[in-house]
Protein backbone atom coordinates (compact mmCIF):
# COMPACT_ATOMS: atom_id res chain seq x y z
CA UNK A 1 0.00 0.00 0.00
CA UNK A 2 1.81 3.16 -1.18
CA UNK A 3 -0.51 5.37 0.99
CA UNK A 4 -3.30 5.62 3.40
CA UNK A 5 -5.53 8.31 3.67
CA UNK A 6 -6.83 8.88 7.10
CA UNK A 7 -10.35 10.83 7.67
CA UNK A 8 -12.31 11.61 10.83
CA UNK A 9 -15.10 12.45 10.74
CA UNK A 10 -18.44 13.31 13.04
CA UNK A 11 -21.78 13.20 12.15
CA UNK A 12 -20.82 14.26 8.13
CA UNK A 13 -22.68 12.03 6.43
CA UNK A 14 -23.74 14.34 3.37
CA UNK A 15 -20.07 14.54 2.19
CA UNK A 16 -18.36 10.85 2.41
CA UNK A 17 -19.76 9.96 -1.18
CA UNK A 18 -18.41 12.90 -2.64
CA UNK A 19 -15.23 12.56 -0.52
CA UNK A 20 -14.75 8.97 -1.16
CA UNK A 21 -15.54 9.79 -5.36
CA UNK A 22 -12.92 12.74 -5.72
CA UNK A 23 -10.26 10.83 -3.84
CA UNK A 24 -10.27 7.97 -5.92
CA UNK A 25 -10.67 10.79 -9.09
CA UNK A 26 -7.49 12.21 -7.81
CA UNK A 27 -5.33 9.42 -6.86
CA UNK A 28 -6.59 7.39 -10.53
CA UNK A 29 -4.98 10.76 -12.10
CA UNK A 30 -1.73 10.50 -10.56
CA UNK A 31 -0.58 7.15 -11.83
CA UNK A 32 -0.54 3.89 -10.18
CA UNK A 33 -1.05 4.43 -6.64
CA UNK A 34 -1.75 2.00 -4.29
CA UNK A 35 -4.29 3.32 -1.53
CA UNK A 36 -6.69 2.74 0.97
CA UNK A 37 -9.01 5.51 3.08
CA UNK A 38 -9.66 5.08 6.66
CA UNK A 39 -12.66 6.64 8.48
CA UNK A 40 -11.93 6.89 12.02
CA UNK A 41 -15.80 8.34 12.79
CA UNK A 42 -17.27 9.63 15.89
CA UNK A 43 -20.54 10.01 15.14
CA UNK A 44 -23.58 10.23 16.61
CA UNK A 45 -25.96 10.26 13.42
CA UNK A 46 -26.19 7.60 10.09
CA UNK A 47 -22.76 8.79 9.26
CA UNK A 48 -21.57 4.92 9.82
CA UNK A 49 -24.14 3.59 8.30
CA UNK A 50 -23.48 5.72 5.18
CA UNK A 51 -19.78 5.33 4.80
CA UNK A 52 -20.49 1.62 5.11
CA UNK A 53 -22.22 1.43 2.21
CA UNK A 54 -20.11 3.88 0.30
CA UNK A 55 -17.35 1.34 1.32
CA UNK A 56 -19.49 -1.44 -0.51
CA UNK A 57 -19.52 -0.11 -3.70
CA UNK A 58 -16.16 1.52 -3.29
CA UNK A 59 -13.34 0.12 -6.44
CA UNK A 60 -10.51 0.36 -3.57
CA UNK A 61 -10.20 0.02 0.26
CA UNK A 62 -12.47 1.78 2.45
CA UNK A 63 -12.46 1.15 5.74
CA UNK A 64 -14.82 2.07 9.16
CA UNK A 65 -13.79 2.54 12.25
CA UNK A 66 -16.16 3.33 14.55
CA UNK A 67 -15.60 4.54 17.89
CA UNK A 68 -18.86 4.38 20.75
CA UNK A 69 -16.58 5.73 23.11
CA UNK A 70 -14.22 8.22 21.49
CA UNK A 71 -11.15 9.37 23.45
CA UNK A 72 -9.46 12.34 22.50
CA UNK A 73 -11.67 13.82 19.73
CA UNK A 74 -10.22 14.45 16.51
CA UNK A 75 -6.64 14.11 17.48
CA UNK A 76 -7.04 10.64 19.17
CA UNK A 77 -9.18 9.75 16.31
CA UNK A 78 -6.11 10.70 13.91
CA UNK A 79 -3.65 8.70 15.94
CA UNK A 80 -6.27 5.49 16.07
CA UNK A 81 -6.40 5.64 11.86
CA UNK A 82 -2.67 5.94 11.62
CA UNK A 83 -1.81 3.03 13.95
CA UNK A 84 -4.29 1.07 11.82
CA UNK A 85 -2.75 2.46 8.92
CA UNK A 86 -1.34 -0.09 6.14
CA UNK A 87 0.96 2.61 4.86
CA UNK A 88 4.06 3.97 5.95
CA UNK A 89 2.64 7.21 4.20
CA UNK A 90 -0.67 8.73 6.01
CA UNK A 91 -2.79 11.75 4.31
CA UNK A 92 -4.69 13.30 7.14
CA UNK A 93 -7.61 15.23 5.49
CA UNK A 94 -11.32 16.86 7.10
CA UNK A 95 -14.45 14.78 6.01
CA UNK A 96 -16.29 17.96 4.87
CA UNK A 97 -14.31 18.71 1.66
CA UNK A 98 -12.60 22.24 2.57
CA UNK A 99 -9.20 19.93 2.19
CA UNK A 100 -9.43 19.23 -1.62
CA UNK A 101 -8.24 15.88 -2.52
CA UNK A 102 -7.46 17.20 -6.09
CA UNK A 103 -4.10 18.45 -3.92
CA UNK A 104 -3.52 14.92 -2.93
CA UNK A 105 -1.39 14.18 -5.87
CA UNK A 106 0.45 17.77 -5.25
CA UNK A 107 1.85 16.41 -1.58
CA UNK A 108 2.43 13.18 -2.57
CA UNK A 109 5.21 14.01 -5.26
CA UNK A 110 6.85 16.18 -2.76
CA UNK A 111 6.94 13.71 -0.13
CA UNK A 112 8.88 11.63 -2.78
CA UNK A 113 11.35 13.76 -3.10
CA UNK A 114 12.90 11.67 -0.08
CA UNK A 115 14.06 14.83 2.10
CA UNK A 116 11.39 15.34 4.53
CA UNK A 117 8.93 13.40 7.13
CA UNK A 118 5.73 15.66 6.57
CA UNK A 119 4.38 17.52 4.26
CA UNK A 120 2.14 19.99 4.88
CA UNK A 121 -0.91 22.03 2.85
CA UNK A 122 -1.18 25.27 3.60
CA UNK A 123 -3.23 28.04 3.56
CA UNK A 124 -0.61 30.63 4.56
CA UNK A 125 2.23 29.72 1.74
CA UNK A 126 2.58 31.73 -1.41
CA UNK A 127 -0.65 30.43 -3.55
CA UNK A 128 -2.53 28.82 -0.63
CA UNK A 129 -5.72 30.82 0.22
CA UNK A 130 -8.56 30.80 3.68
CA UNK A 131 -11.34 31.60 1.79
CA UNK A 132 -13.34 28.68 3.17
CA UNK A 133 -13.11 30.20 6.67
CA UNK A 134 -16.74 31.06 7.85
CA UNK A 135 -15.97 35.13 8.04
CA UNK A 136 -13.39 37.83 8.58
CA UNK A 137 -13.26 37.15 12.94
CA UNK A 138 -12.19 33.24 11.94
CA UNK A 139 -9.75 34.23 9.34
CA UNK A 140 -8.29 36.76 12.47
CA UNK A 141 -8.75 34.14 15.12
CA UNK A 142 -6.66 31.68 12.56
CA UNK A 143 -3.94 33.92 11.76
CA UNK A 144 -3.31 34.85 15.33
CA UNK A 145 -3.35 31.46 16.99
CA UNK A 146 -0.78 30.76 14.26
CA UNK A 147 1.38 33.61 14.74
CA UNK A 148 0.90 32.54 18.80
CA UNK A 149 1.81 29.16 18.27
CA UNK A 150 4.92 29.88 16.24
CA UNK A 151 6.06 32.00 19.08
CA UNK A 152 6.05 29.01 21.34
CA UNK A 153 7.76 26.89 19.34
CA UNK A 154 10.56 28.64 16.75
CA UNK A 155 12.76 26.48 15.87
CA UNK A 156 10.35 22.98 15.79
CA UNK A 157 7.46 24.82 13.43
CA UNK A 158 10.31 26.74 11.46
CA UNK A 159 9.37 26.49 7.82
CA UNK A 160 5.35 25.67 8.61
CA UNK A 161 3.14 28.43 7.72
CA UNK A 162 0.37 26.72 8.89
CA UNK A 163 0.79 24.60 11.83
CA UNK A 164 -2.95 24.58 12.42
CA UNK A 165 -3.66 22.70 8.95
CA UNK A 166 -5.56 19.57 9.29
CA UNK A 167 -4.69 18.69 5.79
CA UNK A 168 -1.03 16.80 5.86
CA UNK A 169 1.42 14.23 5.18
CA UNK A 170 3.54 12.31 7.63
CA UNK A 171 5.28 9.56 7.08
CA UNK A 172 4.12 7.23 10.37
CA UNK A 173 8.16 5.96 11.16
CA UNK A 174 8.93 9.65 12.11
CA UNK A 175 6.27 10.17 14.77
CA UNK A 176 6.66 7.95 17.95
CA UNK A 177 2.84 7.57 18.53
CA UNK A 178 3.06 6.50 22.16
CA UNK A 179 4.45 9.94 22.73
CA UNK A 180 1.44 12.09 21.56
CA UNK A 181 -1.43 13.26 24.16
CA UNK A 182 -4.11 14.61 21.71
CA UNK A 183 -6.52 17.24 23.33
CA UNK A 184 -8.83 18.21 20.14
CA UNK A 185 -8.01 19.52 16.94
CA UNK A 186 -5.02 20.26 16.35
CA UNK A 187 -3.09 16.91 15.86
CA UNK A 188 -0.20 18.39 13.78
CA UNK A 189 0.66 21.10 16.16
CA UNK A 190 1.05 18.00 18.91
CA UNK A 191 3.45 16.03 16.28
CA UNK A 192 5.70 18.79 15.31
CA UNK A 193 5.54 19.80 18.88
CA UNK A 194 7.26 16.90 20.28
CA UNK A 195 9.44 15.64 17.61
CA UNK A 196 11.83 17.88 15.39
CA UNK A 197 10.41 16.99 11.91
CA UNK A 198 11.33 17.97 8.38
CA UNK A 199 8.75 19.85 7.05
CA UNK A 200 8.20 20.71 3.56
CA UNK A 201 4.95 22.97 2.40
CA UNK A 202 2.62 22.55 -0.58
CA UNK A 203 -0.17 25.67 -0.69
CA UNK A 204 -3.88 25.00 -1.35
CA UNK A 205 -6.59 26.45 -1.22
CA UNK A 206 -9.14 25.92 1.44
CA UNK A 207 -12.63 25.56 0.13
CA UNK A 208 -15.85 26.35 1.34
CA UNK A 209 -17.92 23.26 3.06
CA UNK A 210 -19.62 20.68 0.43
CA UNK A 211 -22.40 20.11 3.41
CA UNK A 212 -23.41 19.99 7.04
CA UNK A 213 -21.79 22.65 9.60
CA UNK A 214 -18.85 24.11 11.19
CA UNK A 215 -17.47 21.73 14.42
CA UNK A 216 -15.30 24.90 15.34
CA UNK A 217 -16.63 26.39 18.84
CA UNK A 218 -15.50 28.77 21.52
CA UNK A 219 -14.94 25.09 23.40
CA UNK A 220 -12.59 24.29 20.92
CA UNK A 221 -10.84 27.28 20.95
CA UNK A 222 -10.02 26.79 24.95
CA UNK A 223 -9.03 23.02 24.02
CA UNK A 224 -6.45 24.33 21.71
CA UNK A 225 -5.24 26.97 24.66
CA UNK A 226 -4.64 23.75 26.82
CA UNK A 227 -2.92 22.11 24.24
CA UNK A 228 -0.69 24.61 23.53
CA UNK A 229 0.11 25.46 26.90
CA UNK A 230 0.74 21.73 27.76
CA UNK A 231 2.85 21.06 25.03
CA UNK A 232 4.94 24.33 25.89
CA UNK A 233 5.19 24.33 29.65
CA UNK A 234 3.25 20.94 30.83
CA UNK A 235 0.45 20.20 32.53
CA UNK A 236 0.95 22.43 35.46
CA UNK A 237 1.09 25.40 32.95
CA UNK A 238 -2.33 24.23 32.14
CA UNK A 239 -3.26 23.81 35.57
CA UNK A 240 -2.34 27.26 36.46
CA UNK A 241 -4.29 28.48 33.20
CA UNK A 242 -7.37 26.73 34.18
CA UNK A 243 -6.56 28.37 38.02
CA UNK A 244 -6.46 31.46 36.44
CA UNK A 245 -9.87 31.64 34.84
CA UNK A 246 -11.32 30.34 38.54
CA UNK A 247 -9.52 33.18 40.03
CA UNK A 248 -10.97 35.83 37.59
CA UNK A 249 -14.58 34.15 38.47
CA UNK A 250 -13.88 34.05 41.83
CA UNK A 251 -13.37 37.82 41.82
CA UNK A 252 -16.30 38.84 39.37
CA UNK A 253 -18.33 36.50 41.31
CA UNK A 254 -17.74 38.66 44.50
CA UNK A 255 -17.63 41.73 43.40
CA UNK A 256 -20.90 41.26 42.16
CA UNK A 257 -22.32 40.32 45.50
CA UNK A 258 -20.79 42.64 47.27
CA UNK A 259 -22.12 45.35 44.97
CA UNK A 260 -25.55 43.79 45.74
CA UNK A 261 -24.97 44.45 48.97
CA UNK A 262 -23.72 41.66 50.56
CA UNK A 263 -21.11 41.09 53.12
CA UNK A 264 -17.72 40.75 51.55
CA UNK A 265 -17.04 37.29 53.52
CA UNK A 266 -20.28 35.31 52.58
CA UNK A 267 -19.90 36.79 48.80
CA UNK A 268 -16.54 34.83 49.28
CA UNK A 269 -17.80 31.87 49.75
CA UNK A 270 -20.25 31.51 47.80
CA UNK A 271 -18.14 32.73 44.74
CA UNK A 272 -15.25 30.12 45.98
CA UNK A 273 -18.41 27.18 46.20
CA UNK A 274 -19.49 27.81 42.30
CA UNK A 275 -15.98 28.41 41.19
CA UNK A 276 -14.70 24.75 42.92
CA UNK A 277 -17.70 23.13 40.71
CA UNK A 278 -16.21 25.07 37.87
CA UNK A 279 -12.77 24.37 37.97
CA UNK A 280 -13.42 20.84 38.34
CA UNK A 281 -15.33 20.33 35.28
CA UNK A 282 -12.24 22.42 33.42
CA UNK A 283 -9.81 20.20 34.48
CA UNK A 284 -11.70 17.00 34.22
CA UNK A 285 -11.88 17.78 30.48
CA UNK A 286 -9.30 19.41 29.97
CA UNK A 287 -6.23 19.07 32.15
CA UNK A 288 -6.43 15.77 33.31
CA UNK A 289 -8.43 14.51 30.69
CA UNK A 290 -5.50 11.44 29.26
CA UNK A 291 -5.70 10.41 33.06
CA UNK A 292 -9.62 9.76 34.14
CA UNK A 293 -9.45 6.57 32.86
CA UNK A 294 -7.22 5.04 35.10
CA UNK A 295 -8.14 6.63 38.54
CA UNK A 296 -11.68 6.30 39.18
CA UNK A 297 -14.87 7.38 38.97
CA UNK A 298 -15.70 10.79 39.09
CA UNK A 299 -18.08 10.79 41.70
CA UNK A 300 -14.91 9.85 43.85
CA UNK A 301 -12.86 12.16 41.97
CA UNK A 302 -15.47 15.32 42.67
CA UNK A 303 -15.47 14.18 46.23
CA UNK A 304 -11.67 14.06 46.83
CA UNK A 305 -11.85 17.67 44.79
CA UNK A 306 -14.96 19.12 46.30
CA UNK A 307 -13.65 18.12 50.00
CA UNK A 308 -9.90 19.73 49.65
CA UNK A 309 -11.19 22.45 48.21
CA UNK A 310 -13.39 23.55 50.52
CA UNK A 311 -10.80 22.49 53.47
CA UNK A 312 -8.28 24.79 51.48
CA UNK A 313 -10.89 27.47 51.46
CA UNK A 314 -12.15 27.05 54.93
CA UNK A 315 -7.87 28.31 55.75
CA UNK A 316 -7.71 30.65 52.48
CA UNK A 317 -10.97 32.66 53.61
CA UNK A 318 -9.86 33.61 57.20
CA UNK A 319 -6.24 34.61 55.88
CA UNK A 320 -8.45 36.81 54.02
CA UNK A 321 -10.44 38.07 56.66
CA UNK A 322 -7.10 38.77 58.09
CA UNK A 323 -5.34 40.67 55.35
CA UNK A 324 -8.45 42.84 55.08
CA UNK A 325 -9.08 43.82 58.93
CA UNK A 326 -4.98 43.48 59.83
CA UNK A 327 -3.43 44.77 57.44
CA UNK A 328 -6.01 47.08 55.90
CA UNK A 329 -6.10 45.23 52.50
CA UNK A 330 -9.12 45.69 49.99
CA UNK A 331 -11.57 42.89 49.93
CA UNK A 332 -10.67 41.68 46.28
CA UNK A 333 -6.67 42.56 46.56
CA UNK A 334 -6.93 40.00 49.88
CA UNK A 335 -8.72 37.93 47.81
CA UNK A 336 -6.25 37.77 44.92
CA UNK A 337 -3.25 37.15 47.07
CA UNK A 338 -4.69 34.58 48.47
CA UNK A 339 -6.16 32.26 45.70
CA UNK A 340 -2.58 32.61 44.08
CA UNK A 341 -0.68 31.41 47.21
CA UNK A 342 -2.92 28.19 47.38
CA UNK A 343 -2.05 27.88 43.53
CA UNK A 344 1.02 24.75 44.08
CA UNK A 345 -1.25 22.91 47.24
CA UNK A 346 -3.72 22.45 44.74
CA UNK A 347 -1.54 21.35 41.91
CA UNK A 348 -0.02 18.75 43.97
CA UNK A 349 -3.26 17.43 45.12
CA UNK A 350 -5.15 17.19 41.87
CA UNK A 351 -1.76 15.22 40.57
CA UNK A 352 -0.92 12.89 43.17
CA UNK A 353 -4.59 12.47 44.91
CA UNK A 354 -6.90 12.83 43.05
CA UNK A 355 -5.98 11.56 39.45
CA UNK A 356 -3.81 9.23 40.94
CA UNK A 357 -3.56 5.88 39.03
CA UNK A 358 -6.16 3.54 41.21
CA UNK A 359 -4.54 0.36 42.77
CA UNK A 360 -5.24 -1.88 39.90
CA UNK A 361 -2.77 0.15 38.27
CA UNK A 362 -0.23 0.50 40.45
CA UNK A 363 -0.18 -3.29 41.26
CA UNK A 364 0.57 -3.93 37.71
CA UNK A 365 3.78 -1.57 37.18
CA UNK A 366 5.18 -3.24 40.90
CA UNK A 367 4.08 -6.47 38.85
CA UNK A 368 6.72 -5.23 36.21
CA UNK A 369 9.40 -3.56 37.86
CA UNK A 370 8.07 -0.31 38.69
CA UNK A 371 7.83 1.53 42.30
CA UNK A 372 4.57 2.45 43.24
CA UNK A 373 5.37 5.58 44.49
CA UNK A 374 7.23 6.57 40.97
CA UNK A 375 4.05 5.11 39.32
CA UNK A 376 1.84 6.99 41.01
CA UNK A 377 3.01 10.64 41.48
CA UNK A 378 5.43 10.83 38.71
CA UNK A 379 3.63 9.00 36.10
CA UNK A 380 0.85 11.24 37.31
CA UNK A 381 2.37 14.88 37.51
CA UNK A 382 5.44 15.12 34.68
CA UNK A 383 3.89 12.74 31.98
CA UNK A 384 3.55 15.75 29.65
CA UNK A 385 6.48 17.84 30.76
CA UNK A 386 9.12 18.21 28.18
CA UNK A 387 12.88 17.99 29.64
CA UNK A 388 14.49 21.53 30.14
CA UNK A 389 16.80 20.89 27.38
CA UNK A 390 14.40 20.24 24.86
CA UNK A 391 11.96 23.46 26.05
CA UNK A 392 15.38 25.33 25.01
CA UNK A 393 16.63 23.70 22.38
CA UNK A 394 13.14 24.53 20.87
Amino acid sequence: MDLSVIVPTFNEGPNIGELVRRIGAALDDAGPVSFEVIFVDDSTDDTPVIIQAVADTAPFPVRLVHRDDPVAGLGGAVVEGVRLAASRWCLIMDGDLQHPPEDIPRLLARAGHGDVDVVVASRYAAGGTSGGLADRTRVAVSRVSTLLTKSMFPRKLHGCSDPMTGFFLIDRDAVDLDQLHPRGFKILLEMLARRQLRIAEVPFAFADRFAGESKASFTQGIRFLTQLTMLRFGRMSAFALVGGVGAIANLVIMWGLIRLGMEYIVAAVIASELTIIGNFLLLEYLVFADMRAESGRMRWRFLKSFTFNNVEALARIPLMAVLVESAHLPSMLAAALTLVAAFAVRFVFHALVVYAPQRATVDAAVSAGVAPEVTASVAASVDDVEPVGRRLDS
